[in-house]
């Protein structure tokens, strides 16, 4: 039940930053918006360290050098998401993130990607991608 409590933060967190981003980006621009986000994100992600505690950043030296870039990752997240809903609007733009969230996060399982479990492809995945895709045509659609 935590993981799914979690999961909706996320996305609720996902949906509003993008929209917060847009408007500063609109007056501040996009490159600088990002570097901003990520410098307040920091600031908070220390807080929670302080506070969590509990990990052991002494083991970094274990951690596969590749899985670092994640903060890179987390620049093109939020500059693709920001301009995404500037051209797009919220709702389509996060749509379309979600489904190709979705078709990526699949791969990873079915194929055990960057180490993680390999969780078999069953039939009823990729006729929920396609109804997936369906509903954000039809959500679009005028």
């Amino acid at each position: 039940m935590l993981g799914i409590i979690y999961s909706i933060l996320a996305g609720v967190f996902i949906s509003v930053q993008s929209a917060f981003n847009a408007n500063v980006s609109a007056k501040i621009g996009g490159a600088e918006t990002t570097a901003i986000v990520h410098g307040v994100g920091f600031l908070a992600s220390l807080i929670l360290v302080f506070f969590l505690k509990g990990g052991d950043i002494t083991k970094i030296g274990d951690v596969n050098k590749i899985y670092l870039l994640g903060g890179v990752l987390g620049v093109g997240i939020v500059f693709s998401a920001m301009k995404g809903v500037s051209l797009l609007g919220a709702a389509f733009s996060i749509s379309i993130l979600l489904v190709a969230q979705l078709l990526v996060a699949v791969a990873i399982d079915t194929f055990g990607l960057f180490g993680m479990e390999k969780i078999p492809l069953s039939f009823n995945k990729p006729v929920g991608l396609l109804i997936m895709i369906a509903g954000v045509l039809v959500f679009q659609s005028k």
